[in-house]
């Protein structure tokens, strides 16, 4: 694996969790770390938009992020101001041009992401019409030295649990590795980096701990990243339109093994399975049990 994070999980950040007591099975006293979450409520120059809970850290990606997301912030919107409260639990991104999202707002739709993720009615506006980068290429080599840095990763999901977790990467470098209560959020935060620091998206790959529901499929393909890899399984939906996007889907990715299930022809296959350790029962996660 060559090179670093340029942004990982902070783990001893004591913000994002907390020490509680209690008692275990045996009835005996224990300490226990969890992840905190509050409420961040996001403004779109003078209007509300959305609260959202998030243990909070990175508001400003996450705002940006979740606005480019939900096809509120346009590829010319130029962004002149990003403002936090943290004593308020406000971020207010600011913009050139006027927006009013009045109608939009009305139309939403609860997804099956984790703590209530919400998008609105016409979030797959243009869905149809992207075009994911056909030469973009995942050799297997790359994906099992993902699979086995982001793992051993230090993390907020190691320490306390509860959480979900997303990641950029390119060719075999893990860029940037983003932790929340939902995995929509990691996803937004992400997003919102690339938004800020103008990164192209038709050479990365994406990796998240969750499913592969279709609200992960349609943020992947808006954000033009060809190749979408998960931990976990499938949902019918999520197949059926990475297929239609012709996005590289690939699931239960764990150790030596995974399945792509769509956009086959990215995989080059340098590095066979038998060359791979499969990795330890200590090193599992949520999410990592093979299905039935």
């Amino acid at each position: 694996m060559s090179g670093s994070y340029v942004l990982q999980p902070d783990p001893e950040d004591s913000r994002l969790s907390t020490s509680v007591t209690g008692i275990d099975q045996d009835g005996q006293p224990v300490e226990t770390r969890v992840v905190t979450e509050k409420p961040l409520t996001l403004y779109l120059n003078s209007q509300e938009v959305v609260t959202m809970m998030t243990i909070g850290d990175h508001p400003d990606l996450l705002a940006v992020g979740y606005l480019k997301n939900q096809n509120m912030l346009a590829e010319d919107d130029v962004i002149t101001g990003i403002d936090h409260d943290d004593d308020l639990d406000v971020v207010v991104v600011r913009t050139e041009r006027e927006t009013n999202f009045e109608e939009k707002l009305k139309k939403k739709v609860r997804t099956s992401g984790c703590a209530q993720g919400t998008v609105f009615g016409d979030v797959m506006d243009g869905f149809d019409t992207v075009q994911l980068a056909e030469d973009a290429r995942l050799n297997t080599s790359w994906l099992y030295a993902l699979t086995k840095t982001i793992n051993t990763t230090p993390s907020l999901y190691l320490e306390a649990g509860a959480i979900h977790g997303c990641v950029l990467c390119q060719h075999d470098r893990a860029l940037v590795y983003m932790e929340d209560v939902g995995r929509h959020n990691a996803v937004d935060k992400i997003a919102g980096w690339m938004v800020l620091n103008d990164i192209p998206a038709h050479d990365k790959i994406f990796y998240t701990t969750g499913r592969l529901t279709s609200e992960m499929v349609i943020k992947t393909v808006m954000m033009g990243i060809p190749i979408l890899v998960s931990r976990s399984g499938f949902t019918a939906w999520g197949v059926e339109l990475a297929r239609k996007a012709g996005l590289t889907l690939i699931g239960r990715a764990r150790g030596k093994r995974f399945v792509a299930l769509s956009g086959h022809d990215r995989i080059v296959f340098d590095m066979s399975a038998s060359d791979v350790e499969d990795e330890p029962d200590t090193a599992r996660r949520k999410g990592s049990v093979p299905a039935e």
